[in-house]
This record gives structure tokens, sequence and C-alpha cells, in this order.
């Protein structure tokens, strides 16, 4: 990025497959060498902004030298961290949601009378002992997520296919 915001780049994109590149490899190739993000890009040909992501360039017209225009926002490093926290926390949210479902299927077999009557209270206070674990791992997730901010700033490119 120049420090006026505008940048030329060339990219080149083959066909992988047997299939001609696509609006996303496009995209996906913008992210390599822009760092923007693709959700964060707004990619224009001949004044037309591009969104059909599974539609092939050639569909909108674009060949080999054309150039097309990318408005995109680029995280800064502390955007790039605050990102890693997020993934941290889906990969989290995930765990954390196994966990419940496995209670939920030993709680399914109790129902179902898969364990003797005299061991099913033991059982029970086990299990309510983990969803209330669960539930206080959801509750520090939703603190971490509502300490978050994600900010981000302007980049215009010109790219050239």
């Amino acid at each position: 990025f120049a420090d006026n915001g505008s940048t030329k780049h060339n990219i080149t994109l083959t066909a992988q497959d047997g299939h001609e590149p696509l609006l996303k490899d496009l995209c996906e190739a913008l992210t390599e060498a822009t760092g923007v993000p693709v959700p964060s890009q707004k990619v224009i040909f001949k004044g037309k902004s591009l969104k059909e992501m599974e539609e092939p360039l050639s569909s909108f017209g674009i060949k080999q030298g054309c150039k097309l225009m990318m408005i995109g926002k680029r995280n800064s490093p502390e955007e790039e961290a605050e990102l890693k926290k997020l993934k941290d926390i889906e990969k989290s949210v995930e765990q954390t949601a196994k966990k419940l479902e496995k209670v939920d299927g030993e709680l399914t077999g109790l129902k179902n009378g898969f364990l003797a009557k005299e061991l099913q209270a033991e059982a029970l206070n086990k299990l309510d002992h983990r969803v209330k674990v669960a539930s206080e791992q959801f509750m520090k997730i939703l603190e971490e997520i509502d300490g978050m901010v994600i900010g981000s700033y302007d980049a215009f490119l010109k790219i050239i296919i």
C-alpha cells in the first residue's frame, strides 16, 4: 500500500481441475496480495460491483490484461490480534458445545433406563455439575466477546489481471 492508499498489483490466475477461475478465486488472490479479507473487498469492473462469488471471471467479461479496481479495508495488526482472539473463542464455544452434546446423550440414556435406578441420582448430580461448568465457560466467553473492539481503515487499490 502506498502512502496515498493506492497501489497496483498484477494478479495471475490459472484454471484448476479444468475449471476456469471464479470471482472467489480472484478475491482470495487479492487477499494474498493485499491483506484485505474477502468480506471487506469490493471488486469493480467497468463501473459494476462484482458480487457473484461462484461465477467464472469470463461471465463478467474479464480476460487477460483487464484492469479492475478493488476498494477494501485491510485489518490493522491490532485487528488481526482481535480476529485471532475471535477464532480462539469460536474453538472454545465448539468445545463447550460438544461437552453439552455428550451430557445430552447421557441424559437420554438415563431417560431410556440404561442405568440402574440406584445409580441414577448420582449420575444426574454429575450431569448437573457438568452443565454448570459449561454454563460458566459460556459466561466467560461472553465476557471476552463483550470486551473486544474491532475497527478498520480504508485502503484503495487498482488491480490489473
